[in-house]
């Protein structure tokens, strides 16, 4: 006699969302991180592998004419060639320094590519195949210096076909784990988001593309960056290989599940040991370790995408894109009176629906993040708590989800393609700063908001994704960091939120969606005392335009 068997989630799934719930911040208690920070033994933020060869790349990103309006306007910019200098212009875009400041006796760097606490835990590499200057292997690349060391070296076979360069990010947990503790995978996740933005955005200004590489897994991209050899690491803290981009000069001039020219690295010369970060680490967070084992990748993971037809974005900033780029900052502070223009606000939020341009032409998934937005002080605007549904199934699913008490009227004046709703009327000041950890910022910018994944479907489809659904909602952080500097206003990623307080608010009582990121834009309120100095004072900087 055949029992009934119900079925039963993987036990990855499991852990994903055992992992998910023990790190939620809750108004009678934070997740678990140190009972305290000794600021002066901060894990160091630069990896280096000593004994591997350097090149030094040339700074030239300054001197690069695009318009960051341009980077939204497919086939609008003929592609630049692969060099030493158009390589350095993309990784000083994307992950280089973009200023040191100074407060009395500390100095710290801040980077182009954003971080939860600063504390950068990505990593990123070139896997480089005939290209000037540049022998075949893999580097690792050095921000603080703005230099690549040669990790391995490679022979191929003479080729008539163009260059091939790929990037593969990975993220060192400990540097966020240090401050944040349990909650610390969830900030690197963001932040390899936050990477993808600032790598598409950086080609962008050379007339690039890039693709996600689907068709590798963890294990593979692991053995690619070289991060599986024990005994080039020892001692030091190891890293989490994240995933791998293309390169591409020509829109689908190579397909992106084609990366057959890596199995080439079989037969590499490596060379270089990874840098100790933090000698004496205070604590141990073991669920790290097992919720990053939990989520690797084991398999392709693709969906056919189905791209809504909206409008043409209407024209943005005519300022160069590299200015807007390195001039990227987090604000600590707003001015607690200023608003901002409607149309600008609706022009922010029409950057976050899915399109064929920049930057979501690097997204290969359905949009599963959806923004909901607490509005203090836009002009011409109801304050009160909105709903931005990214997808055509979307606001379906979210009706069923949210309160049913929520109005769901059109915001005013609103475009027709921008489904943005009003759910309910109110000042939100209060709520929005209490669910955001009490953080003043949160109340103070002219918005604050925050997004909403498709939580319990995603992830039993493959507990992989769960970092995904970071990627995604790192990546809509990235988009709004650039707009906002675009718009003369500046905003900051809140990693830091009361996540069932959110879902209480908005009526949701089942893991259908999940709360992942805050975010709010205002007006900064600068520190005059922080001394703000140039990102590579010992370096010269190019003088040619690209």
């Amino acid at each position: 006699m055949l029992e009934n068997r119900v079925s039963m989630p993987p036990a990855e799934t499991e852990q994903v969302a055992a992992y998910h719930d023990r790190t939620k911040h809750r108004l009678d208690r934070y997740a678990a991180g140190p009972d305290t920070l000794d600021w002066s033994m901060q894990p160091n933020p630069f990896r280096e592998f000593s004994g591997a060869p350097r090149i030094e790349l040339p700074l030239v990103a300054q001197r690069l004419i695009t318009t960051f309006s341009s980077i939204y306007q497919p086939g609008n910019l003929e592609p630049q060639s692969f060099s030493l200098q158009t390589v350095g212009a993309l990784l000083e875009l994307a992950m280089g320094l973009s200023a040191w400041k100074e407060y009395g006796p500390d100095r710290w760097a801040l980077r182009c590519n954003p971080s939860s606490g600063n504390l950068h835990p990505t990593e990123a590499y070139l896997i480089c195949q005939n290209i000037p200057a540049l022998e075949n292997g893999i580097y690792h690349y050095v921000s603080r210096d703005h230099a690549l060391e040669q990790r391995c070296r490679f022979q191929a076979e003479p080729s008539e076909e163009d260059g091939r360069i790929f990037i593969g990010l990975s993220s060192i947990h400990w540097r966020e784990a240090w401050k944040y503790g349990e909650r610390a995978f969830r900030y690197c996740q963001l932040d390899v988001g936050h990477a993808l933005g600032a790598l598409r955005y950086a080609a962008g200004t050379l007339g690039w593309k890039l693709k996600l590489v689907e068709a590798v897994n963890s294990r593979e991209l692991s053995e690619w960056l070289g991060l599986d050899r024990n005994s080039d690491f020892d001692k030091a803290e190891r890293e989490e290989a994240d995933l791998l981009l293309e390169v591409m000069l020509q829109p689908m001039a190579r397909s992106q599940h084609d990366p057959a020219c890596l199995d080439i690295l079989e037969n590499g010369r490596w060379a270089g040991k990874a840098n100790v970060l933090d000698p004496h680490p205070m604590y141990r967070w073991p669920v790290i370790d097992e919720i990053a084992t939990a989520t690797r990748k084991e398999s392709v993971s693709a969906e056919n995408v189905e791209w809504a037809s909206h409008p043409l974005l209407a024209s943005g900033s005519d300022r160069p894109s590299a200015e807007l780029i390195l001039q990227r900052r987090s604000a600590q502070c707003f001015d607690a009176t200023a608003s901002m223009a409607r149309e600008d606000f609706y022009l922010m939020l029409d950057h976050l629906l899915p399109r064929q341009i920049a930057p979501w032409d690097i997204w290969n998934f359905e949009p599963r993040v959806h923004p909901v937005l607490f509005v203090h002080r836009v002009q011409g605007l109801t304050p009160g708590l909105y709903v931005l549904p990214r997808s055509r199934n979307a606001e379906d699913h979210l009706r069923a989800a949210l309160s049913k008490e929520f109005l769901w009227e059109k915001a005013e004046q609103c475009p027709d393609h921008l489904p943005l709703f009003l759910l309910t009327q109110a000042d939100c000041r209060s709520a929005a700063r209490t669910i955001c950890c009490r953080q003043a910022i949160a109340a103070d910018g002219c918005f604050s908001l925050g997004m909403l994944v498709e939580f319990d479907e995603v992830v039993a489809s493959d507990p992989w994704r769960y970092r995904q659904l970071h990627w995604e909602a790192g990546l809509l952080g990235h988009v709004l960091y650039l707009e906002a500097e675009a718009m003369n206003m500046r905003g900051t990623g809140i990693g830091c939120f009361l996540d069932d307080a959110f879902h209480k608010i908005l009526g949701i009582t089942d893991n259908s969606f999940q709360s992942l990121y805050h975010f709010t834009v205002g007006l900064p309120v600068l520190d005059s005392r922080i001394l703000t100095q140039p990102p590579y004072p010992d370096r010269d900087v190019g003088t040619s335009a690209t």
